[in-house]
């Protein structure tokens, strides 16, 4: 029987989240007959598995340490067999500043923006409003505004003390529109959701994480050629970013009746969440594929050398 560890928790600010989906893995994971040791990821991770000795490392692991190439590292220095994208992909693909390089120079189309200092960005308005500042090695949503249109001065939570998102801010375009998102599987596009915040707002961590915080709507009901160049970006920057394993590309599209038409990839995100209630775990059971049939496949298409 295949031995698998389910890598969760760590120290990022995404700690809960990452629980989450590692609970509900080690569950979907034991119900098609592996044999699962959870592991709440501290820094004595290389012991711990030493220790361990798991067949397969599976990664629900969110945020920095667990989705940026730090403990694809160790697992590739232990030689074991893990999930999702290596080394260099996760790094890559986590920070939202070289992402965009990558994509760009790949023809995939992304939002028109610079990196910025978090005191220059307290400071003054670093684009005209309406604009995005983000963190550029963050998930779930934290630490990132939306500044609108009118708005006097920038986000004043800049210049908490006690800020703990980094030092250096993604500043964007605003692309008004849709929220949309799509996931690749190997080197294969799933459904793609339009999800609307239920308060009307944006799609921000109370909205992703919050019961009945958002409200996904699968097969968004889009324009047929829009829907199938969603899928195909998608997997375009699967490729561009060389992630394996299963990712999740975020999209803005701008299909108001006095809007742009722009399609934009804000991200991809290669550690997306794996509660039997996430946007991946949604998508793959739009495509007929369970909860379970879909860690069996993640797990079976482990490795190293990613």
């Amino acid at each position: 029987m295949t031995h698998v560890a389910v890598l969760m928790g760590g120290w990022s600010s995404e700690r809960e989240v990452s629980l989450n989906s590692g609970k509900a893995c080690v569950r979907a994971l034991e119900s098609v007959g592996y044999r699962v040791t959870p592991v709440d990821v501290d820094r004595n991770i290389g012991s711990t598995l030493a220790s361990v000795r798991p067949d397969v490392a599976f990664n629900a692991l969110h945020g920095p340490y667990g989705e940026d190439g730090t403990i694809q590292g160790i697992l590739e220095v232990l030689g074991i067999p893990y999930t999702h994208s290596g080394v260099l992909s996760s790094a890559l693909a986590m920070n939202k500043q070289f992402a965009k390089i990558v994509m760009a120079a790949s023809g995939i189309p992304v939002p028109e923006g610079r990196t910025v200092s978090r005191a220059e960005a307290a400071e003054a308005h670093v684009l005209e409003p309406p604009y995005v500042l983000k963190p550029v090695a963050e998930g779930s949503s934290y630490g990132v505004f939306i500044v609108p249109e009118g708005q006097a001065h920038p986000p004043q939570e800049l210049t908490r003390h006690d800020w703990s998102h980094g030092e250096t801010l993604l500043a964007e375009k605003f692309v008004a529109g849709r929220e949309l998102t799509c996931a690749a599987m190997g080197d294969r596009a799933l459904g793609v959701i339009d999800i609307r915040a239920a308060d009307g707002g944006w799609y921000d961590y109370n909205a992703k994480y919050s019961k009945g915080g958002s409200i996904h709507i699968l097969p968004a009901q889009i324009k047929g050629n829009i829907y199938q160049r969603i899928q195909e970006l998608t997997v375009a920057a699967h490729k561009a970013l060389g992630c394996r394993g299963v990712s999740r590309a975020d999209f803005r599209y701008d299909d108001r009746p006095d809007g742009t038409g722009e399609l934009v990839v804000l991200e991809v995100n290669t550690q997306p969440g794996m509660t039997e209630t996430s946007l991946v775990p949604e998508l793959a059971a739009h495509a007929g594929m369970s909860f379970g049939e879909l860690v069996r496949w993640m797990v079976e298409d482990a490795s190293c050398g990613r």
